[in-house]
């Protein structure tokens, strides 16, 4: 299991990737998502999940669609034009991030 220290830097980055690759998704989705991706690795709580959430759609990222499923109301996100932009920039600086850590880690190996 991720520790949760290691998650907080990089749960931004999580919901962003899985944004980017889905034209909309749900919380119990991404939380579902990251386990099956993770191999039960990464167990996101909605603690965690949604402040993040929320975060992307105050800065203007990320923006809510209501559907009512049955008797209850499931909110999906998207991301915005801006948001696809950004999520591109942060993925890449993410990528960079850990190529430097593998090379801080192993210095024997080269730097991608």
């Amino acid at each position: 299991m991720i520790s949760n220290d290691l998650l907080k830097g990089t749960l931004k980055t999580i919901v962003l990737k899985l944004l980017s690759e889905n034209p909309r998704m749900y919380g119990y989705e991404i939380t579902q998502k990251v386990e099956e991706l993770s191999k039960g690795s990464i167990k996101l709580t909605f603690g965690a999940l949604y402040p993040v959430l929320h975060k992307l759609e105050t800065e203007g990222y990320v923006h809510t669609e209501k559907v009512t499923v049955g008797n209850r109301v499931r909110i999906y996100y998207m991301l915005t034009k801006n948001g696809q932009s950004w999520a591109s920039s942060k993925l890449d600086e993410y990528i960079e991030f850990v190529n430097v850590m593998n090379y801080i880690l192993n210095p024997n190996q080269s730097i991608v």
